[in-house]
């Protein structure tokens, strides 16, 4: 197992030798760009919680309180962990069958499923891939320098990867430097998020500089640049209809939408969303339920579902359980996966009531779970109630897990009191 001793200020790493709850802190060396620079509000040391991560051994059961809110019968278990000389794992994303995920190093790792084996790399000059996006043929890293490669799979005798673009540009004309147009075009902090509008032949990218630039696709040239919050952009995520939703450390989510009948300004603000004053990390959209669930730095995750009649969105709640910041989410079908600073994961169940179910708590990372993809089935069958799910951590682990849940012989999903905790199979 790699050391954790890496220096990086911005995540508490939960220290599991001591008897006391203690958090380690340390200044990073790196200049920039460095994702240590990326803020993260002080942890909590302690939260009053429904759900708590479990202070004991994995393999021992946590049942709750007798009258406590009833949780879903469902298995779980690591399938796989790997551990390369590639640093943090700070992406991850699914597409066709393969897993691409991305590192402190200048190596995207292929990975294909379910034998979930490698079976290919990307290789640049520039390291720290923050971000990555699978749209249909194509792959978009987002890389520490603030650029963007784009390579195109192609499947001729087996699959492949041709570079296709660097955006923006790298004129390195003298009169660019001196106007000052690469520093218009090029981000000027940090880019943290990708989402890509095929149908509109859109690629939007997020920065710590508080902006949002808007890429035309087909030619990769910037056409608009939205000067989005007042604080760090942190995540975003587009709909298929062109609604833009962007996350900030000002603690809310800005809706945009975008109109074609304006040349200079391409997206308009329609609608903000508070987070309870906390800086909000991490985004992801179930569009055809319309929730859109937001992760907060106070450990909250928060939601909001579209009215049946207004059709806008509005404040439905909260999943409490995770003491750290939480840092990624993902959705698949009607479960919903976070990844948090206290080094777990949760797998939440969304029932046809709107009522929220934590299945399961994955542990088994030794430092902060960066990023999370799932997808449904395994072993190549899909499976209605099988969800597999790939964690990427600080501590440079990635894992493979599988969720099931359990079905009575009327083949219905079994309602049961009480959590039962995964054995881990490294």
């Amino acid at each position: 197992m790699a050391s954790l001793d890496s220096p990086n200020p911005s995540f508490a790493i939960r220290d599991h030798d001591t008897t006391h709850s203690k958090f380690l802190r340390s200044l990073s060396s790196k200049e920039q760009p460095s994702f240590s620079r990326f803020s993260f509000t002080p942890p909590r040391f302690t939260s009053p919680s429904l759900h708590t991560s479990p202070v004991s051994s994995p393999l021992h059961s946590f049942h709750p309180a007798a009258g406590g809110a009833a949780s879903l019968e469902a298995t779980y278990r690591c399938l796989s962990s790997i551990l390369k000389k590639d640093g943090q794992m700070l992406s991850v994303a699914v597409a066709n069958g393969f897993i691409y995920t991305g590192s402190e190093s200048n190596v995207i790792r292929i990975w294909k499923v379910p034998e979930f084996t490698e079976c290919g790399q990307l290789k640049t000059k520039a390291c720290m891939v923050v971000a990555l996006e699978v749209s249909h043929d194509r792959v978009y890293a987002a890389y520490g320098d603030g650029k963007i490669r784009v390579w195109r799979r192609t499947w001729d005798k087996g699959l492949k990867h041709v570079r296709l673009a660097t955006v923006p540009k790298s004129t390195g004309s003298v009169r660019s430097y001196i106007t000052g147009r690469d520093k218009t075009v090029k981000h000027m902090g940090p880019i943290s998020s990708l989402a890509i509008n095929v149908s509109d032949d859109i690629l939007y990218s997020a920065s710590l500089d508080k902006t949002v630039k808007v890429w035309r696709i087909r030619d990769f040239k910037c056409i608009e640049t939205i000067q989005a919050h007042p604080e760090p952009v942190n995540a975003i995520i587009v709909t298929d209809d062109g609604v833009l939703y962007t996350a900030s450390d000002d603690a809310t989510i800005r809706v945009w939408r975008r109109y074609f009948y304006s040349e200079n300004h391409l997206h308009t603000l329609i609608l903000t969303l508070p987070a309870k004053c906390s800086p909000v990390k991490t985004l992801t959209l179930v569009p055809d339920d319309g929730i859109l669930y937001g992760g907060c730095t106070d450990g909250y995750i928060h939601y909001w579902h579209k009215g049946w009649f207004s059709g806008q969105l509005q404040y439905s709640g909260a999943l409490q359980g995770h003491t750290h910041a939480v840092m990624c989410i993902a959705s698949v079908e009607n479960y919903v996966i976070s990844g948090s600073a206290d080094s777990t994961c949760r797998v939440w169940s969304r029932e046809q009531d709107g009522r929220h179910i934590m299945l399961a708590v994955l542990v088994g990372h030794r430092g902060p779970v960066r990023c999370v993809t799932a997808f449904m089935g395994h072993l190549g069958e899909e499976g209605e109630d099988d969800c597999t799910i790939c964690t990427g951590s600080l501590d440079g682990v990635l894992k493979m897990w599988r969720v099931t849940r359990k079905k009575n012989a009327s083949g219905n999903c079994l309602n049961q009191s009480g959590h039962g905790y995964f054995e881990l199979q490294d």
